[in-house]
């Protein structure tokens, strides 16, 4: 009878401790040494919205379910996403963005202008390492002469898109972080008051960016304390310029 209860018990506990199992968690190392753990790679579960940093051992933690997709991004670092097709712990290296590496410059090298195309910002040839395939010879897939047909033009786009993607990372940071709950929890304040203080302080992507991890608590304490000092007027932000009709 005892052993009946027991498996009873155990049936009708096991599917609840499975439903109840929200979280996702595992570290995240650099690519090529692949026992660095890397700090502060920024996770968010792209269907929640939720946001967290990995700790001093590459360490995170998360709420996800299966079906959610999760990007981790890191500054220096291409991006990464990971489909959750299960919730066990997740082993996640990060490959040093190409435009990070390592270059090295190559002396007495010359090209006829006449046979290539010159981009007029165009830079130094260099010769480059990545991933595993370091001392590849100039023939190889990696390393070698850029000689920049036109290539310097898209290097620069891709920068711009790699900065822009950058940019709403940290912005959908802010976003999770500095929200009417955490800004008036610890300000007091309510309705207008409290519209016009996020207007106001909201921290920009750059701020949150150079100083990392950003500890939004102690700027929202220092930026309250510069309110309390400002008048009624100066409190409310600029008016909007008004537009003359044609």
């Amino acid at each position: 009878m005892m052993h009946k209860m027991l498996f009873l018990i155990f049936v009708l506990i096991f599917p609840l401790k499975n439903m109840a199992q929200t979280t996702v968690s595992g570290h995240v190392y650099d690519y090529e040494n692949k026992k660095l753990p890397l700090l502060y790679v920024v996770v968010k579960n792209i269907n929640s919205g939720q946001v967290t940093q990995t700790k001093s051992g590459g360490q995170f933690d998360i709420t996800a379910k299966k079906g959610d997709l999760l990007v981790f991004s890191k500054s220096g670092y291409d991006t990464d996403t990971l489909f959750l097709i299960d919730l066990v712990a997740k082993r996640i290296f990060l490959p040093v963005s190409v435009n990070d590496l390592k270059e090295v410059n190559i002396q007495g090298v010359r090209v006829n202008p006449g046979v290539l195309y010159k981009d007029p910002k165009t830079k130094e040839f260099k010769r480059f390492e990545t991933d595993d395939l370091r001392g590849k010879k100039n023939n190889d897939r990696a390393g070698g002469l850029n000689f920049n047909l036109g290539y310097g033009k898209y290097r620069r786009e891709q920068q711009k898109k790699q900065q822009i993607e950058e940019t709403e990372i940290y912005e959908d940071e802010i976003n999770a972080n500095f929200t009417n709950e955490f800004v008036g929890k610890l300000t007091k304040l309510e309705g207008e008051d409290l519209k016009n203080f996020i207007y106001l302080y909201k921290p920009s992507a750059g701020l949150v960016k150079a100083d990392r991890p950003f500890d939004y608590t102690l700027y929202l304490l220092k930026a309250f304390s510069t309110w309390k000092k400002l008048s009624a007027d100066q409190r409310k932000p600029p008016a909007l310029p008004k537009i003359k009709k044609s």
